[in-house]
């Protein structure tokens, strides 16, 4: 059995439907579910990791330590789908694999 894969040949995105049939928890039956890219939120900028990062960064003295340049790696695509029936939002992760981006086809 051969299974066609979700990703183009270079590895850098990641195609998804824009419509799928999925389980709702709401309604407790698989219903059509639009999917989007899910965006992050606004960071808080008193969150005690930002407080920390920006410790770091102010350095020893006149010695300020900057951001480091590496290489980004592609991240695990999250999704968020709505239920067609009670307008419920679910976040999902999709594929194991890391990608770039993510492109929704119709």
């Amino acid at each position: 059995m051969v299974i066609k894969s979700r990703f183009s040949r270079n590895g850098e995105s990641m195609k998804f439907p824009k419509e799928i049939n999925a389980y709702c928890p709401s309604c407790k039956k698989h219903t059509p579910h639009r999917a989007k890219a899910a965006s992050k939120g606004r960071p808080r900028t008193l969150a005690k990791g930002n407080r920390a990062h920006e410790r770091s960064l102010m350095g020893h003295g006149s010695k300020r330590a900057g951001e480091k340049t590496v290489k980004k790696q592609g991240k695990r695509q999250k999704v968020t789908l709505t239920c067609g029936e009670c307008k419920k939002k679910q976040e999902r992760v999709v594929g194991g694999r890391t990608t770039k981006k993510m492109e929704f086809k119709a």
